[in-house]
């Protein structure tokens, strides 16, 4: 894999007469700060006439859609978040996502829970705002499940709207009527275009149910090496091929009809289906349980700043409405949790824990992205 000028390279490759080309250069310009990392095949050919295949700059594209702090600024204007998770076995993950949310910047952080996990979740912090609305099948009877979903997804409803983004996934566990529920809010935030961050159990869930982010270009999913591989394996019905890891990672946004996929690993690649972004800072060796929550959290909060920095771009191109601040917050999210736990490590070493790299999550990005 090349580093080529960005000038050069994209002005002189195979989709010079594309709208893909054309959306991706105006990235280019418009963040300042993108090189062109191209897959090449032997002979330096290009891998793909219809895939661009990009190494970020994540800490351009993080000071490009981090808001400033500012006085005139009321509450709830640097975002809103809101994350879906929380049952009697895990409370843990619904906290590290909704607190690395308000550490980054958000104003606001909800979490919606079930009643047994409210209580000690609360306890993690009074910063969070708890909602215990959520139930599982043992404490449902079956004459009840209809008007307990609906009073559920009432209560969700409610909110839906005043949040800027909402995570799924994070310790929710895998009880069949809680799962139904969740789906129903799923939609819920489609229907009121939410931009929705899918995270471990929520994973199981869509990928058991593709209809719930097929064709939402504001979901964004972000699976681990055994998620990735099972959604490679219902979707595009192969195994999962290193070897050609970018096409196949492209190919499947395409067939889920447009999300946007932050595959994680040793190196993060992130699609939405036209374009295949890398983000390979050097981040932890430490790899402890939790990391995955921080950035389900990170994202949601960047995702909503892109979304936002986006569409006050009133007087530039047309283009601009053509760019995509999922794939922008993505890419920021998994660059910012690399730094916090690359700083993490190196006070921690062996005894760096998920609580650690949340700590450091501020200082990492106020050395990208100074408040004032």
């Amino acid at each position: 894999m090349n580093f080529i000028d960005s000038s050069i390279c994209l002005e002189n490759c195979m989709l010079a007469s594309s709208s893909v080309y054309r959306r991706q250069l105006f990235l280019i310009r418009s963040l300042g700060g993108y090189c062109c990392r191209v897959h090449m095949e032997g002979g330096g050919r290009a891998m793909s006439s219809s895939l661009s295949t990009l190494g970020a700059d994540a800490e351009g594209v993080m000071q490009k859609i981090t808001p400033k702090l500012d006085p005139s600024l009321y509450k709830g204007q640097a975002g809103k978040v809101a994350v879906i998770g929380g049952c009697r076995e895990y409370t843990g993950a619904p906290y590290f996502a909704a607190i690395s949310a308000l550490k980054i910047g958000a104003d606001l952080s909800h979490v919606f829970c079930t009643k047994d996990a409210a209580a000690v979740i609360k306890c993690y912090s009074p910063e969070l705002i708890v909602h215990p609305i959520l139930e599982e099948s043992y404490s449902v009877r079956d004459d009840e499940k209809a008007t307990v979903s609906a009073k559920v997804l009432g209560e969700v409803k409610k909110w839906m709207e005043r949040f800027d983004c909402i995570v799924v996934g994070p310790g929710l566990g895998r009880d069949p009527f809680l799962l139904n529920c969740v789906g129903d809010i799923i939609r819920q935030a489609r229907d009121a275009k939410i931009p929705t961050v899918i995270d471990g159990d929520g994973l199981f869930l869509v990928t058991n149910n593709l209809d719930l982010v097929k064709g939402n270009s504001l979901a964004i999913l972000t699976p681990n090496v055994n998620e990735y591989k099972r959604l490679v394996e219902k979707v595009l019905q192969c195994q999962v091929n290193d070897e050609d890891a970018y096409e196949q990672l492209s190919s499947l946004a395409r067939s889920i009809g447009g999300v946007t996929i932050l595959r994680k690993g040793k190196t993060d690649l992130i699609s939405d289906g036209f374009t295949v972004n890398e983000v390979s800072i050097f981040g932890s060796p430490r790899r402890c349980g939790g990391q995955g929550d921080i950035l389900s959290g990170s994202v949601a909060v960047f995702s909503s700043w892109a979304r936002h920095h986006l569409s006050t771009k009133t007087n530039e191109s047309s283009m601009q409405s053509s760019l995509n601040p999922m794939v922008l917050g993505s890419i920021a999210g998994s660059a910012l949790l690399r730094k916090a736990a690359s700083l993490a490590f190196e006070n921690k070493k062996r005894s760096t824990l998920t609580t650690d790299i949340i700590e450091c999550l501020g200082k990492s990005l106020e050395d990208i992205c100074p408040a004032f």
